[in-house]
C-alpha cells in the first residue's frame, strides 16, 4: 500500500522550521515498491496551522505522515485527529528527510524525530 507524505516548506524547498508559517506543503508518494515520487506543492494558507483546515486538506489528499520542522501542540493534535502521523524536529532539504524516512533512518521519537544518519542533509533537533 503506498503512502502519502506531506512535507511543510519554503520556497527553497528546505523544511519550515514553523508548521504554521510555511509557504508550501510538498506532497510525496512512497509506493508499494518503496519508490518516492513527487506528487504536488499546495499552497499553504494563512494563519495558525492549528486553526486552519490544511488538516482536513492533507486528509483529502490521501496524507498519513508529515514530516515537520517546529510544530505545536495544538497542530499535532488536529492533525492527529484526521489520521495525520506527525514526525518532528526535522530540517533540511526536503527529499533527503522524505528519503530517510522511506528509508527506516528517520523515525519519531515523540517530541522530536531523529536520524541515525546525519550526512545527508536530513538530521533532526536532539
Amino acid at each position: 500500500m503506498s503512502k502519502v507524505i506531506a512535507v511543510p516548506m519554503r520556497n527553497d524547498h528546505e523544511i519550515d522550521d514553523h508548521f504554521g508559517h510555511c509557504e508550501m506543503y510538498g506532497l510525496y508518494e512512497i509506493s508499494e515498491s518503496n519508490e518516492i515520487k513527487f506528487l504536488e506543492f499546495l499552497p499553504s494558507v494563512n494563519g495558525c496551522g492549528c486553526k486552519s483546515n490544511i488538516a482536513s486538506v492533507l486528509a483529502g489528499k490521501g496524507v498519513t505522515v508529515m514530516l515537520a520542522g517546529g510544530i505545536g501542540e495544538g497542530a499535532i493534535n488536529v492533525l492527529g485527529s484526521y489520521g495525520i502521523e506527525v514526525i518532528r524536529g526535522c530540517h533540511g532539504q526536503a527529499m533527503p528527510v522524505v528519503e530517510g524516512y522511506r528509508n527506516g533512518t528517520l523515525v519519531s521519537s515523540g517530541d522530536i524525530c531523529h536520524s541515525h544518519d546525519h550526512d545527508h542533509g536530513h538530521v533532526c533537533n536532539h
